[in-house]
């Protein structure tokens, strides 16, 4: 069992940039493919970043040249690092993790707004 918790969301200007972090607890953080969602209002949740044990990343295009996903296994946190954001990037950002072992098994945060407006 894996409990995650989000936070460094907030209000920023477009252009602005922000640092989501992601505190993990509860099992072996270091194995698990870990990634960042969001969810727009009247919108599906949808993939933003993932990065694997190994250090392999991969982004959504929208987000490909402006956000960076790291992770620190020694703290057992996710990062999302966060530049030029756009109005279309608010949403509620969720932390994910995913067992790398058995049946694939999904753990979410409780997410952590963004909200990008003038």
């Amino acid at each position: 069992q894996v409990q995650l918790v989000e936070s460094g969301g907030g209000l920023v200007q477009p252009g602005g940039s922000l640092r989501l972090s992601c505190a993990a607890s509860g099992s072996i953080f270091s194995i698990y493919t870990m990634g960042w969602y969001r969810q727009a209002p009247g919108k599906q949740r949808e993939l933003v970043a993932v990065i694997t044990s190994g250090g392999s990343t991969n982004y959504t295009d929208s987000v490909k040249g402006r956000f960076t996903i790291s992770r620190d296994n020694a703290k057992n946190t996710l990062l999302l690092q966060m530049l030029s954001l756009r109005p279309e990037d608010t949403a509620v950002y969720y932390c994910n993790a995913r067992r790398p072992y058995g049946r694939v098994r999904d753990y979410w945060g409780q997410g952590t707004q963004v909200t990008v407006s003038s």
